[in-house]
């Protein structure tokens, strides 16, 4: 089934105060991630959108914070159209596990290299949040690291159509974080969306990023 999310009507908000300010920083985030407090993730599966044809993939993404100067972002991809899962959509960079990784956090950091050039010995990683099944079939592990500029980056065209930037403190606001409806194969399903600028940041993205938005508020 195809269907346009921007589309779809606003159902509500999420509607809570933005984390502040102080909690974005970089000491704040490495102490989160040292000294993690008792906490509950919102979401951790989503409703399938087709009916599964065997096990969940394993796959691992990094979760980018830049570290600039007017304050922290966080580096996004917008996925090249042709690709067979979530094709066009605002992801974070990574991929499915290889059984030469290591880890998730390997998998995460080797995917980011190849997908968007961004070289890992410009990456402070802090630890990971909790696994997250997405409605495709993946089994992925977010995991969120610290980026200090200067860096380069490098999309590899096949994959990847384009490389961006949003305030940190724009996704830490529950009053961005819109809830949309869709049908799907498998029955409804109630997602989140965070529009911003000409970026429509939606469904597994946005899930990942409100259990980090309930990670730094806790």
């Amino acid at each position: 089934m195809h269907f346009d999310p921007e589309s779809l009507p606003v159902d509500s908000l999420g509607g809570e105060a933005p984390v502040s300010s102080e909690r974005l920083e970089a000491d704040f985030l490495r102490d989160r991630f040292l000294h993690p407090p008792a906490w509950t993730p919102e979401i951790t599966v989503e409703r399938l959108v087709r009916p599964m044809a065997g096990p969940l993939t394993a796959a691992a993404v990094l979760v980018p914070i830049v570290l600039r100067d007017n304050g922290p972002t966080l580096m996004l991809t917008l996925r090249a159209a042709h690709l067979n899962d979530h094709a066009g959509q605002i992801s974070f960079p990574g991929g499915r596990c290889e059984h030469f990784d290591g880890s998730p956090v390997e998998t995460a950091l080797r995917e980011t290299e190849e997908e968007v050039g961004l070289d890992r010995r410009s990456i402070d990683v802090l630890g990971t949040l909790p696994e997250y099944h997405t409605g495709t079939g993946f089994n992925v592990t977010p995991v969120v690291g610290i980026v200090r500029p200067p860096f380069e980056v490098t999309p590899a065209p096949l994959e990847v159509a384009e490389v961006f930037e949003v305030p940190l403190s724009f996704l830490m606001d529950g009053n961005h974080h819109q809830r949309r409806t869709a049908e799907f194969q498998t029955g409804r399903r109630t997602f989140y969306v965070m529009p911003y600028e000409r970026f429509f940041i939606w469904g597994a993205t946005a899930g990942m990023l409100r259990n980090l938005f309930h990670f730094l508020r806790a």
